[in-house]
């Protein structure tokens, strides 16, 4: 989070929770990368908790350099591919997969860059004000087209799955990165993880919604499931 340790560390108590309470939710194999978004936020927000120990107390100053570049990495890498890949997974079998795995080779593009930058240039965190801004020494190639790929990225892949509530994921999160531009745009990277609680309640309502599909849907995939049976 991007006002305090304890602020931090409070919100990876919260998406702990949430994160068990999504994981119960799993029925298959294929559901835990969705459901497992919880608690990748869970473990960015903590170690954003340690950083900002490591900024203001100096016994915790070693831990300064490993907690930056942990949760850039989380940021900037994990994201992009995770999203797209897990909104793959969910797929039903007689979903056309194409535009998807699209979006999984733009987020995988995305991803191996910022990965390369994280290790090829220097970056550092500062605390300014209330927040920690992450300064980065990229390349200005990158520049808005890589911001334009991470969006589509992180935003359009829950947009092209037929689960009933998976646009709240598209929602939430282009609702925070909005709000972070406009307000926070120097601090962007560490305040849009603010809204990771809201994004995280999101997936549980989706979870909820595989494993409790409504009466609707279910006459739907029973026909279908029907239809498979008797071609057989």
């Amino acid at each position: 989070m991007c006002f305090s340790a304890s602020a931090s560390f409070g919100a990876g108590i919260v998406l702990a929770a949430i994160s068990v309470a999504a994981i119960k939710k799993v029925q298959k194999p294929s559901q835990i990368y969705f459901a497992g978004i919880p608690i990748i936020f869970c473990v960015q927000q903590i170690a954003e908790g340690f950083l900002w120990l490591a900024l203001t107390k100096p016994f915790f100053a070693p831990l300064q350099e490993i907690t930056t570049y942990t949760f850039l990495f989380f940021a900037q890498v994990v994201w992009p591919l995770w999203i797209p890949f897990a909104s793959l997974k969910l797929k039903k079998e007689e979903e056309n997969v194409l535009f998807q795995w699209i979006l999984v080779v733009i987020g995988l593009s995305v991803a191996l860059y910022l990965g390369y930058c994280l290790v090829s240039y220097s970056v550092e965190a500062k605390i300014i004000g209330r927040h920690i801004s992450y300064i980065q020494r990229y390349p200005i190639v990158f520049g808005s087209y890589g911001d334009l790929l991470y969006i589509i990225a992180t935003i359009a892949p829950p947009l092209f799955s037929d689960i009933k509530k998976m646009w709240l994921l598209s929602i939430s999160i282009m609702i925070s990165y909005l709000i972070t531009t406009i307000l926070y745009l120097d601090y962007i990277v560490s305040v849009w993880c603010f809204f990771s609680s809201i994004i995280s309640i999101s997936v549980l309502i989706v979870m909820d919604e595989i494993k409790n599909p409504s009466k609707k849907q279910s006459k739907y995939y029973y026909k279908i499931e029907h239809t498979k049976k008797t071609s057989i």
